[in-house]
């Protein structure tokens, strides 16, 4: 399957309804962080990311958004990534950023 245009990248950035997506996926993320053991690496890191995302999701989606974009399974699939495959894109985008 062919990546999504450069355009269609730059419109799924600013998406609201694919923001909301990436929110979900961010807690869920965090909440799994949150009760991850302490001797995982970054844990600390981890951490304290999680609670930023807690307590201003909307504010963390913004920035995880554009990288979760650039991650392959997005570029394949667009807004029409399943939720599970967009859960490991999030994942995958917020590690790099921390």
């Amino acid at each position: 399957m062919a990546n999504i245009t450069y355009e269609e990248s730059a419109a799924l950035m600013t998406d609201p309804t694919f923001r909301g997506r990436v929110k979900v996926s961010c807690l869920h993320f965090a909440d799994y962080i949150l009760g991850e053991a302490a001797s995982v690496p970054a844990h600390n890191t981890r951490v304290r990311w999680a609670q930023e995302c807690y307590v201003s999701p909307e504010g963390v989606a913004q920035k995880v958004q554009s990288p979760t974009v650039m991650e392959p399974a997005v570029q394949t699939q667009g807004a029409a990534i399943p939720d599970d495959q967009l859960q490991t894109a999030v994942e995958t985008a917020v590690n790099k950023m921390i």
